[in-house]
């Protein structure tokens, strides 16, 4: 049997490909690209083909010694033909991850919903070790989450079950990149947040944010520094994406009552106060009685959530 899979990572702004044991659910290698100029089905499956290559090479494996390849992909997925029907914050649209890969390298190739493969890593290896009914809410470009059910991914009935992103906490609210209004993701995400504060800036409101980010877009890092400054402008944004993240998750405490609700992503890792006030809130807005049981832990396997559950696809 062979001992190695690789998984991968593919979020709205960066692809991250990782060598794995399968007996420990340890990654030995990995590569990190950045996907926030490459869009379309195209320049996507130039980016993972790249990304797998740079991965062999770098750990100095043969793709004979890799019993599988799973990719987490964040969007709704066709898991069974291995079609990412719609990744929004990709650009891509029927695009068959699957057959690109498999006709490149020959092995068996697996995929998820980003969030759920996440899920998948935290259950086994992770902070949802000893829980069977848990919500996993990653925070970052937008907001994904999955429910696990009795210790199983819960897919639903049409195998997109635990969007909370686009839930919807406004009805007339700000456009989301789904194409609907008024969705979480619109108010919560870092892309909510670095709308808000430039939007701020563009009308004259000074911010120390400009300072970190003449090159790039505002990332979660540049949040926090920003914060740790006391600067008031994003302050007050990251607050009102604390308010309605929290109520999000507390509507979710209310509804299904998890045993645990793990929050990860950029803004949680990079964040100890997102994190923690987002928590504090979503237990005063929820019922007394859930509230009460619900758990909370922060992602333990930070980056790598996706990349190894990604590498476990094979055996689910």
């Amino acid at each position: 049997m062979k001992k190695y899979a690789i998984g991968i990572d593919l979020g709205g702004t960066k692809i991250l490909a990782g060598l794995v044991e399968k007996a420990t659910g340890k990654v030995l290698f990995e590569v990190k690209n950045k996907t926030k100029k490459e869009k379309g089905n195209e320049k996507i499956a130039d980016k993972i083909l790249e990304t797998l290559d740079e991965l062999l090479k770098t750990a100095d494996i043969s793709i004979n010694d890799i019993s599988s390849i799973g990719l987490g992909l964040a969007g709704q997925v066709d898991r069974e033909k291995g079609i990412l029907i719609n990744g929004i914050n990709l650009e891509c649209h029927n695009f068959n991850v699957k057959e690109l890969i498999e006709e490149k390298y020959k092995i068996p190739v697996y995929i998820g919903n980003d969030v759920e493969v996440a899920a998948l890593g935290e259950l086994k290896y992770g902070a949802g070790r000893g829980f069977k009914d848990i919500v996993c809410i990653f925070v970052g470009t937008g907001i994904g989450s999955s429910i696990i059910k009795d210790g199983k991914i819960h897919y639903g009935a049409s195998g997109s079950a635990g969007e909370i992103g686009h839930i919807i906490v406004d009805l007339n609210g700000r456009a989301c990149s789904c194409g609907g209004n008024g969705c979480l993701e619109a108010y919560a995400s870092r892309s909510a947040i670095e709308s808000r504060i430039l939007g701020a800036v563009k009308k004259g409101r000074e911010s120390i944010i400009t300072e970190f980010t003449k090159t790039s877009s505002i990332s979660s890092k540049h949040i926090k520094k920003s914060l740790d400054a006391r600067d008031e402008v994003v302050t007050l944004y990251v607050n009102e994406a604390i308010e309605y993240l929290s109520g999000g998750i507390a509507s979710v405490m209310n509804f299904y009552n998890p045993e645990l609700v793990i929050l990860g992503g950029g803004l949680i890792q990079s964040i100890d106060e997102f994190y923690l006030n987002t928590i504090k809130k979503a237990r005063a807005k929820a019922l007394p009685v859930p509230s009460a049981v619900t758990k909370f832990k922060k992602a333990e396997l930070e980056d790598y959530s996706g990349v190894i559950g990604a590498s476990m696809l094979e055996v689910i």
